[in-house]
């Protein structure tokens, strides 16, 4: 017996002799995961939940007359230089040099953005009077879910947009700005939305791929902020939003690290053929 099919023999064309399974094999593009790698990659969700969090707590503290607008516009001023020093320093500057992005040419983009949105923020806060708070508060809380779904966790995936993830919470950040009681609010709120979920994943990944005990140590840090700040409005919610963050950094690793060894794909003859010549020469 032979396998081709272009020759006439005395078996039945399903016919495969005793060798047919000496070609088998398992799991021959399975990735073996690590538990402490996969903690690791995990905090790319923390870090957004947590983004997700702070900004919802700010929100909550300027509506509530806790939290005035030069206050916050003040503290994320600062906090954005240190960021900008820090982006540069993390790795010298050579970041910088590959783009060839220059200091003037990121001041005036950022001066062109705070003037936009502070010529616009009597409108932003007007924009959805007509519309009532229940609705309001439902986009802003399906916009930021939709943020939290599609945005760029590292995976190679065709849900992914990053493009998308920033806009559905740049709309949701105007629907919540509205809502507060003067225009100047709505001005620092949008601003904040655009340092917390534009500027900060950069920083984000930067630091992710130049220090990584930095990044686990500002992922840590930032989780702890957010969770304080969640204890001042509920206690209930801290509690939770700690169980999530712990499962998805924690619990799923583990359930993820299990699962691989369940895994029993197998490759053999029977799969389809693949042709490794070059048949470019052909074409």
């Amino acid at each position: 017996w032979q396998k081709v099919l272009y020759e006439r023999q005395p078996f039945p064309d399903n016919y495969v002799d005793q060798r047919f399974l000496e070609e088998l094999r398992k799991n021959v593009h399975a990735r073996q995961y690590r538990y402490q790698a996969v903690v690791f990659q995990s905090g790319v969700v923390v870090q957004q939940l947590c983004s997700v969090c702070v900004f919802v707590l700010t929100w909550w503290y300027m509506d509530a007359g806790m939290l005035s607008p030069h206050g916050l516009f003040g503290a994320a001023l600062v906090s954005s230089l240190l960021g900008y020093v820090l982006f540069d320093a993390v790795d010298g500057g050579a970041g910088r040099w590959a783009s060839g992005r220059t200091r003037w040419a990121d001041l005036k983009s950022t001066l062109v953005f705070a003037a936009f949105t502070y010529g616009f923020s009597p409108v932003l806060k007007t924009l959805t009077e007509s519309i009532s708070t229940d609705t309001i508060y439902a986009m802003s809380a399906l916009m930021l879910l939709g943020h939290l779904i599609f945005f760029d966790y590292g995976a190679n995936a065709a849900i992914v947009s990053s493009t998308l993830s920033l806009n559905m919470a740049i709309f949701a950040s105007v629907c919540l700005a509205s809502r507060l009681p003067r225009s100047l609010h709505a001005f620092v709120m949008v601003t904040f939305a655009m340092q917390i979920f534009a500027l900060w994943p950069m920083l984000q990944k930067k630091l992710k791929a130049q220090t990584p005990r930095c990044y686990v140590g500002v992922t840590v840090l930032f989780a702890l902020a957010a969770l304080a700040g969640l204890a001042t409005v509920s206690s209930v919610g801290a509690v939770l939003f700690a169980s999530l963050l712990l499962a998805i950094s924690c619990l799923c690793p583990y359930c993820l690290i299990r699962l691989q060894l369940l895994k029993d794909n197998i490759h053999g003859p029977w799969d389809e053929a693949e042709i490794k010549e070059d048949l470019s020469r052909f074409l």
